[in-house]
């Protein structure tokens, strides 16, 4: 089994959330790191952890991503980590798994299962001061998920005519990790 470090620079968690019922509101985070343990021909017994940087949070709307930051949603000030964990990996064909393991949002922790796959692996350069140090082992994933919002305490809204909803509860998360084996 393989050691591996997500790179910060190639790796972004993203979502997306009705908006006033009519369309969806995007944003992402980009201060993602974390680690896995992962050998391709063995996938059943990898782990992963991951934290991301609550603050970093970036939806395009300078005054949507102070809201978003605030105790109305994600009240980075008290919880400036989301987290995950997981080690139950199901295999769901030959690049495709699911990984299933614990979910922190706003210091509440669910069980989430991740629909992973694995993009491939290649031998890269590696540049460091100029230098190609190189080269390295770099394998590329997306992972999707779907939460309820409400299950993590992030439960500000505001009603609509008619039933409505100004921000809907299911969010989509996708995550594009790029990872780094690490040198024996």
């Amino acid at each position: 089994m393989a050691n591996w470090t997500l790179e910060p620079g190639h790796t972004a968690a993203e979502f997306r959330v009705r908006h006033m019922m009519v369309t969806y509101v995007r944003g992402a985070f980009k201060n993602v790191h974390g680690t896995l343990t992962f050998d391709p021909a063995n996938p059943r017994d990898s782990s992963v952890e991951v934290t991301i940087d609550a603050k970093g949070i970036w939806s395009g709307e300078p005054d949507r991503d102070a809201h978003l930051r605030n105790a109305d949603f994600l009240d980075v000030e008290k919880y400036p980590k989301i987290t995950f964990k997981g080690n139950q990996v199901e295999l769901m064909g030959d690049h495709d798994y699911t990984v299933t393991g614990d979910l922190t949002v706003r210091g509440v922790t669910r069980q989430v299962t991740l629909n992973v796959t694995l993009l491939g692996q290649w031998e890269t350069p590696w540049w460091e001061g100029g230098v190609d140090k190189g080269p390295k082992t770099r394998a590329g994933f997306v992972a999707e998920t779907r939460i309820n919002r409400q299950d993590f305490g992030v439960s500000w809204n505001a009603p609509l005519d008619k039933g409505g909803i100004v921000v809907g509860n299911i969010v989509d998360i996708t995550i594009d990790a790029e990872a780094i084996r690490e040198d024996s």
